[in-house]
């Protein structure tokens, strides 16, 4: 009787230890999943990053030479092309650019782009204006690609932008009367401006 009730009692350890194995068994199975499907997200991902940063070095490769003659106006279909001016009081923004970087030029006007272009590294550009107040931006950088989309504007989408070194600043808005402003603009190694840094939300 004392051997039969030993017996019966390891049958009765052996099932739950079996039940508990079995629960334990499928907890890690349930587990396992889990960090399979976590590491399978996490090579999906890194496989579509790596994708992505072969595309932009094509890009970048493919752009990176490319450059607009000075007084180009990349964005005319949006902001227009006139540079003249015809009224009875004119002024003038001149521009020179720094040897290290090409620069696009946007002049705002009540919030509104109101002349542009793009001017090549070491060169110099003269804007005519109505006499007014007018904040200049300045979008620096290397490799113009034609097909780049900046922002979304109230004309469409802006297309156009350097592929490298990419900076954007500005000056204050500056009053403007049958005079001259004049800008020497320097980018610094650091990435600093002699102007205030911006971003192409204010910039277009």
């Amino acid at each position: 009787m004392v051997y039969a009730g030993i017996m019966k009692i390891t049958f009765i350890l052996i099932t739950i230890l079996s039940v508990f194995a079995v629960f334990i068994s499928c907890e890690s199975e349930a587990e396992k999943k889990q960090r399979e499907v976590r590491l399978e997200q996490t090579r999906i991902e890194q496989k579509e990053k790596n994708e992505q940063e072969k595309l932009n070095q094509a890009i970048r490769d493919k752009y990176i030479s490319n450059s607009l003659s000075t007084g180009t106006t990349p964005y005319a279909y949006c902001f227009g092309s006139n540079n003249t001016c015809s009224d009875n009081g004119c002024s003038q923004i001149k521009v020179k650019t720094p040897n290290n970087s090409d620069v696009l030029v946007t002049i705002k006007r009540n919030t509104k782009v109101y002349r542009h272009a793009y001017i090549k590294a070491g060169s110099n550009f003269t804007f005519e204006l109505p006499n007014g107040i007018y904040q200049p931006f300045f979008y620096y950088g290397k490799g113009w690609n034609p097909e780049k989309i900046m922002i979304e504007t109230d004309c469409g989408t802006l297309k156009g932008g350097f592929v490298a070194e990419e900076q954007i600043g500005k000056d204050s808005p500056q009053s403007l009367n049958n005079n001259i402003l004049e800008y020497e603009l320097i980018l610094q190694q650091n990435g600093n401006f002699s102007t205030s840094p911006s971003n192409s939300e204010e910039a277009f």
